[in-house]
């Protein structure tokens, strides 16, 4: 069916006033993102009851040194339990040493023991998984208390694709700030200053698992030269997992879901 002459000037008009997002099956609607809560509604809504609930992967993590040598390779082992649990077996996962994200809160594993709490949420569990999964508020309220303004939001583009800004100005490398594909909704860059350092991190080769998204590969990038690498494989969408693997004082308890 051809557009009409109404809808392409309704398309017309709204692209002049901002950012839009188009949504909806037979008759196109459109909204008009103007603010970072607008976008997170929105890349709420294209998943909602459709994104993964659990989840788990084998992740190859290289470190780098500043000159751009490699310095070591490990092999963590992750679970995830949307919204907001993020299970990470820093090697093999007998030895009890890891790092559990439980909403706000992150608890340091060493021999199957909590050595370390601490009052923080995981930005990119946030972003990149928690986003589809949880209501919209509670995913502002945390990018709020994690150094990022919603306020005002803009347009980019991100290898070749057209993304939304929210958090900085064009031209800005260092306010904490999120970039987010604007066809698919889904995050692949995030800036983030802490402690006078700057992390740039990109989520890349996103593959689709049944009606959501993984991104496959992350980089870490600091002074203009990548400093961690994360490489998936073995990724399984809505596998059944003990949820005890969630809880600090179960870590070495739980049955784990890994297989040699």
């Amino acid at each position: 069916m051809r557009p009409t002459l109404a809808w392409i000037a309704l398309l017309a008009s709204v692209a002049a006033c901002g950012p839009m997002v188009i949504t909806g099956g037979g008759t196109p609607t459109v909204a008009v993102l103007r603010t970072g809560d607008q976008l997170l509604s929105a890349m709420h809504n294209r998943y909602d009851n459709r994104w993964y609930r659990t989840l788990t992967f084998v992740q190859k993590s290289t470190y780098y040194r500043p000159d751009g040598s490699m310095l070591r390779s490990e092999t963590w082992y992750e679970a995830a339990s949307l919204p907001g649990r993020l299970r990470i077996d820093l090697g093999e996962p007998s030895r009890g040493n890891g790092v559990l994200y439980r909403s706000d809160s992150t608890y340091q594993m060493e021999g199957g023991r909590v050595t370390a709490t601490r009052f923080e949420s995981n930005q990119l569990l946030t972003l990149g998984f928690d986003v589809y999964t949880q209501p919209t508020y509670r995913t502002a309220d945390q990018l709020r208390r994690q150094g990022v303004s919603l306020s005002a939001l803009r347009t980019d583009s991100l290898d070749g694709r057209r993304v939304y800004v929210v958090g900085a100005a064009k031209g800005d490398s260092t306010t904490n700030q999120f970039w987010i594909d604007a066809e698919r909704m889904l995050f692949v860059r995030a800036i983030i200053t802490q402690a006078g350092r700057t992390r740039d991190v990109r989520f890349e080769r996103y593959t689709q698992y049944e009606t959501g998204w993984v991104a496959e590969e992350v980089r870490v990038i600091v002074g203009g030269r990548m400093s961690f690498h994360e490489e998936y494989s073995q990724v399984r969408v809505n596998p059944a997992i003990d949820e005890n693997l969630f809880i600090p004082e179960r870590w070495s308890s739980a049955t784990h879901w890994y297989r040699p």
